[in-house]
């Protein structure tokens, strides 16, 4: 399984933006496949696709907290998937659930 590790970077970025470091080069595939097809358990969003979730609710999540545990972690790498304009990669998975 692939460790995230959000930390604080204030040199790099700002010091409101938080930096995920993974553990190893590669994510966890089936973490990506969690995000097309895991629902949000909570919250404004409860019951919407985790790769639903709009980006300003995750920057918003960043700033507040991510959930511990896996949840977190998935919320994590959306975060960084939306933040660096990679949805793409999320394309086959969506496709390949139908």
């Amino acid at each position: 399984m692939t460790r995230l590790k959000l930390t604080w970077k204030s040199a790099a970025t700002p010091s409101s933006w938080p930096v995920v470091e993974m553990e190893n080069a590669q994510p966890d595939p089936q973490l990506l496949r969690d995000l097309v097809t895991q629902e949000m358990p909570f919250g404004k969003y409860q019951g919407r696709v985790l790769a639903d979730l709009p980006e300003p609710y995750l920057v918003w999540m960043a700033g507040k907290g991510f959930p511990r545990g896996k949840l977190g972690e998935q919320l994590m790498l959306l975060y960084e998937i939306k933040l660096n304009g990679l949805e793409s990669l999320l394309i086959p998975l969506r496709n390949s659930r139908r």
